[in-house]
């Protein structure tokens, strides 16, 4: 993709975008999970940089110690270079486990609990944003919210303001880069950190970012028919809820 060329532009104009919207709305703050990953990471860095009180907060689920690594080290990175970045912590391991456990034999697939783990978050994002007047703040691009829809309903795709849903995801890598975001979390693989084999995103897509970028952007490309399908079999994520009418 060779849509952007001057990172720096980009940046602020999403930074004053997010800097209007939140003004007008009335509210105190920006709400935002931090994964260890890319997208969390510049959507946060982003929130950050609007100087608006932000709280970043990593929710671990079983999470993988790598990833909760760069998630600590992100925080660590904000709030030490943002004074009106709030970090918090909080495990939603328990909180998982009991739900698992509440219900029993209704939950047993294993899809079906990954996407628990988001909605759990969703949920914890929303506690934040109620008790503070906050607005939670999204973290998927293009090729997840617009392509193939690789989000949880209610869980990752429940947000308020949505600042790279317009970025391919090479195009948030690179303005990672541009804001200083951790090289480790840059040139990580991309997962969503639902799983406890540690798949990627790649290995769940059937193919690469850069790939689906193609698809989407050109029509072409070895991944068209794969965002061919994931783009219809999650179409009721992206589209209106379908409503009767008299």
């Amino acid at each position: 993709m060779n849509r952007i060329s001057n990172y720096k532009d980009v940046s602020n104009r999403i930074v004053n975008w997010m800097a209007d919207y939140i003004k007008l709305s009335g509210m105190n703050c920006f709400v935002v999970g931090v994964s260890g990953g890319i997208d969390s990471a510049v959507a946060s860095t982003l929130a950050s940089e609007t100087r608006y009180n932000v709280i970043a907060l990593s929710m671990p689920i079983h999470q993988d110690p790598y990833q909760q690594r760069l998630s600590d080290a992100h925080l660590r990175w904000l709030s030490g270079k943002y004074v009106n970045v709030k970090a918090e912590k909080i495990d939603l391991t328990n909180t998982f486990e009991t739900f698992r456990k509440d219900l029993e034999r209704y939950a047993t697939d294993k899809h079906a609990l990954a996407n628990t783990r988001s909605r759990l978050r969703m949920m914890t994002l929303y506690q934040f944003a109620g008790q503070y007047k906050g607005i939670v703040v999204g973290t998927g691009n293009k090729v997840e919210d617009y392509g193939v829809g690789f989000y949880t309903k209610y869980g990752d795709g429940g947000v308020d303001i949505a600042p790279i849903a317009d970025l391919y995801k090479t195009e948030v890598w690179e303005l990672g880069k541009h804001l200083g975001v951790d090289s480790r979390i840059v040139e990580a693989k991309p997962t969503d950190g639902l799983w406890d084999d540690k798949r990627t995103d790649e290995d769940q897509l059937g193919a690469s970012y850069a790939e689906l970028e193609e698809a989407m952007e050109h029509g072409t490309g070895s991944a068209v028919e794969v965002l061919k399908k994931f783009n219809t079999q999650n179409k009721h994520k992206m589209e209106p809820i379908p409503t009767f009418k008299l």
